[in-house]
């Protein structure tokens, strides 16, 4: 009786579900750390590991132990791990928006990584680009392979696991909870920005919320973490394929602003289109739900 009632207040109160997320995320990113620190001294590969463990403790635990509690009856469905929606080929439009939006990403890294506070501003400014190049070398250290098994390993620890982890999180936990309280298009820009913020990396904020909003949007239409988790891994993926290629002497490029360009039409092109193709993957979704031709 009381299981009941208990469950019964976590479902009428968001403030009680948003606070026993926050103390579950709490205890488990604690425990990741701790778990994390037993591999610091061992090496690069020990390195990656504790890596991977830090991000399932934060990211892929709470989640499911905060459903497994609120919702009781098939979590995971309710987490977002469900059949895409029809039209179900939106899945390729999201697929697609990963790679057409990329001028229009990096033209944002490279104006959000020249923004200078200044005046008062200029000790918080140092101390987190300071934050920005530790987080930078970090990646850049993991990301240093040369071999298949180390280029498998960093597409497990960088790109799957912060995919699926992440995705569970910000889209499946905190997305789902915002748009039954307010606008659609309120709670994807909103849970873009904690998504960008939680990373610490203020440099990189713009480009990482845009990719949150993309993500964010795409879940939506599909009703599907599938989809969002696919975006996030192919994203990561990329990243850590060039490296991985710029590493044994296939390429030669700068991995943090690939496809970046200065030709305004490229860019303002890239632009449209990713909103055009998110205006219309929103339009078809109302469509199949209305029945509409």
């Amino acid at each position: 009786m009381k299981d009941n009632l208990f469950t019964e207040n976590l479902k009428q109160s968001t403030g009680m579900r948003v606070f026993l997320f926050l103390v579950i995320l709490l205890i488990s990113s604690l425990i990741g750390i701790a778990l994390s620190a037993l591999f610091m001294f061992s090496g690069d590969t020990g390195m990656k590991i504790g890596q991977g463990i830090s991000s399932i403790m934060m990211f892929v635990v709470p989640p499911i132990v905060y459903y497994c509690i609120t919702r009781k009856a098939f979590p995971m469905q309710a987490l977002g791990f469900r059949r895409l929606s029809p039209p179900r080929w939106l899945f390729l439009i999201g697929v697609a928006l990963i790679f057409v939006s990329i001028p229009f990403t990096t033209t944002l890294t490279t104006w959000n990584e020249s923004m200078s506070l200044g005046g008062v501003f200029e000790p918080l400014e140092e101390w987190m680009r300071t934050l920005e190049e530790t987080a930078q070398a970090a990646v850049e250290r993991m990301a240093n392979v040369s071999t298949i098994g180390g280029f498998l390993l960093n597409l497990l620890i960088l790109a799957l696991i912060p995919a699926v982890g992440e995705e569970m999180t910000f889209r499946g936990v905190l997305q789902q909870s915002l748009t039954r309280k307010m606008n659609p298009h309120l709670a994807i820009l909103l849970s873009a920005a904690i998504f960008s913020f939680i990373h610490f990396q203020f440099f990189g904020f713009l480009p990482r919320m845009f990719l949150g909003i993309l993500l964010g949007y795409m879940f939506y239409v599909t009703n599907s973490l599938w989809t969002s988790i696919a975006m996030h891994f192919i994203n990561n993926g990329c990243l850590v394929t060039l490296y991985y290629l710029n590493n044994v002497g296939i390429i030669n490029v700068d991995v943090d602003h690939f496809g970046e360009t200065h030709n305004i039409w490229i860019i303002a092109a890239s632009a449209v289109i990713t909103v055009g193709l998110i205006a219309w993957s929103w339009r078809r979704r109302d469509c199949t739900s209305a029945s509409c031709s």
